[in-house]
């Protein structure tokens, strides 16, 4: 059996590690920054702060020595929120080899750069003196849903072939299939992306809206995706899929989206603070986000008039009723 890291015991990180450890073809690590996680997972095997509810089967080991958790390990996966996912990568650039593989989970941008994860990731292990054998894993899945087992489909891309290979062989059971792609930028844009989307259906839901307004925000909101993706070198089909209009169906419509809770309480009129402090420790990707997307729309060229009213309302405290009273009264124009 090969050993795998799992670096981030959030409810996403905890699920994959639930999932894996189904299979019972490989050791896993699971290495949390929070001390009271690995107290909990230690005392009880379960994560009462991230993922309430949901046994760990004995054989996952949990750890908060970063060292401890990545020797040995032959395949990393990353489910760091975006904004630390530099930190911790420069923290285990000594244990990295370039055999090792590493497989990103996380949805988001880097706020500084505009990079995706993955290139957040090959910029933080540029000093190891090579580039690491990265693939991204995204689709339609809620953490609870995966750790329930709950038939669940997501992609993994990888301009390495045989590392796409080796996830899915690694993932893939009769609960969680995984599909393979080549179009890395298609695939962790759409993931992070639907994010941003996904605040604003709940923003609509909040302020007591229809099925009409989610129905329409969905289907515009994957027209600006779609143009972000292919304006940055991505592949249209791949809005298409599982990493695209899947994850935003499921973001923009399930009650589990943290995002979507976000937007509706924006759109009974709550504060981004007070919201974010009720989240007690959870992340909803979208909130930090949307501020890189609206940077790289802009250092692109690209309208993203849903995105730019989301910033609009996140950082600048616009009213969610005026930022939807805008989309509305844009310009008419050709849909195509």
């Amino acid at each position: 059996m090969s050993r795998m890291a799992i670096i981030g015991a959030g409810a996403w990180g905890t699920s994959l590690a639930i999932a894996l450890a189904r299979k019972q073809t490989h050791t896993i690590c699971l290495w949390a920054n929070e001390a009271e996680v690995v107290k909990s997972i230690a005392s009880s095997r379960v994560n009462e702060r991230f993922l309430p509810g949901f046994e760990l089967p004995g054989s996952i080991e949990v750890s908060n020595d970063l060292g401890a958790a990545l020797d040995g390990a032959g395949m990393v996966v990353s489910v760091v929120p975006s904004q630390h996912c530099r930190a911790v990568f420069e923290r285990m650039a000594p244990a990295l080899q370039p055999e090792t593989l590493v497989v990103s989970c996380t949805k988001g941008l880097e706020n500084t750069t505009l990079l995706r994860m993955t290139e957040v990731i090959i910029s933080a292990l540029r000093g190891r003196g090579f580039t690491p054998r990265i693939g991204a894993l995204s689709g339609p899945s809620f953490a609870r849903e995966v750790a329930r087992g709950d038939p669940t489909a997501v992609t993994v891309a990888s301009c390495d072939s045989e590392l796409a290979r080796a996830v899915q062989h690694a993932f893939n059971s009769s609960r969680f299939r995984v599909y393979t792609n080549d179009d890395v930028i298609g695939v962790e844009l759409g993931g992070a992306l639907k994010n941003i989307i996904a605040i604003a259906a709940g923003v609509c839901d909040g302020l007591g809206l229809g099925h009409n307004s989610v129905a329409a925000l969905i289907t515009r909101g994957l027209a600006e995706m779609a143009r972000l993706v292919v304006a940055c070198g991505g592949r249209l089909d791949t809005m298409a899929g599982l990493a695209g209009l899947g994850d935003l169906v499921l973001t923009c419509t399930g009650d589990l989206s943290r995002n979507r809770s976000v937007g509706v309480e924006l759109g009974k009129g709550h504060k981004l603070a007070d919201i974010i402090a009720g989240m007690h420790g959870a992340v909803a990707e979208g909130v930090f986000t949307t501020k890189a997307a609206v940077g790289l729309a802009r250092q692109k060229n690209v309208e993203m008039p849903i995105t730019e009213q989301m910033f609009a309302i996140l950082e600048q405290g616009k009213a969610p009723q005026l930022a939807i009273e805008e989309l509305m009264t844009r310009a008419a124009r050709s849909e195509m």
